[in-house]
């Protein structure tokens, strides 16, 4: 992985919460607005997924059979286990390298890590400095979904009533288990509700009040 111009690990911002709870939308406002002075940059895992399943030569350097097992995962929903951890750190190096990041820079994690084998591995090269929480029921994120409430769901094709559900209960099972992981670990978990309007702006205003300073 491309390491940050001193000896210390990336600096991030993990944000965690169930499909359509409006994570992507927050990660591109951080991105623009940037998170109390710091240059933000927003690495969607299922984007950069989609992208490098997308390409026909590949990203990132992947082999063949990396691309195979991306294609398969986004195929079927389910998740890049610890065997393809290292598939994982590949994106991400090449998403630094490609946005060029720098000391001082601040990750915005969405969708990565997603279980806690993932978030293990991921501690030896990055800082988790706060994880925020999007919080919202399956009603409120049904109806997000199907008012498109953050702008982010156009052409997507895995967003069926079957889809929802699986996403959630794969939610509830593995990805909720971070919280309780980062809080033992000393990370501040804040947890935000979402209602079928919230903006991202209304996120960050409550995030500079909440928040850790």
């Amino acid at each position: 992985m491309i390491q940050p111009p001193s000896a210390e690990r990336w600096g991030a911002l993990l944000m965690l919460g169930p499909t359509g709870s409006g994570k992507t939308p927050l990660g591109r406002r951080l991105e623009t607005a940037g998170f109390r002075g710091r240059r933000c940059l927003h690495f969607d895992f299922g984007a950069n997924l989609r992208e490098a399943a997308g390409a026909s030569a590949g990203v990132g350097g992947l082999a063949g059979k990396d691309r195979d097992v991306i294609v398969r995962s986004l195929q079927t929903g389910a998740l890049l286990e610890n065997e393809h951890f290292p598939l994982a750190l590949k994106i991400l190096t090449a998403f630094l390298k490609r946005r060029e990041a720098r000391k001082g820079d601040l990750l915005v994690l969405n969708g990565f890590p997603r279980h806690l084998g993932q978030a293990v591995g991921l501690s030896s090269y990055v800082q988790m400095e706060m994880v925020v929480v999007l919080e919202a029921g399956a009603e409120v994120i049904a109806e997000r979904i199907r008012r498109n409430a953050g702008g982010d769901r156009a052409g997507r094709l895995d967003d069926s009533e079957q889809d929802i559900r699986r996403k959630l209960d794969i939610f509830r099972t593995r990805t909720i288990p971070l919280m309780e992981y980062y809080r033992d670990a000393g990370i501040p978990v804040v947890p935000i509700s979402v209602a079928v309007d919230t903006r991202p702006e209304d996120i960050l205003i409550r995030l500079g009040s909440g928040g850790i300073e």
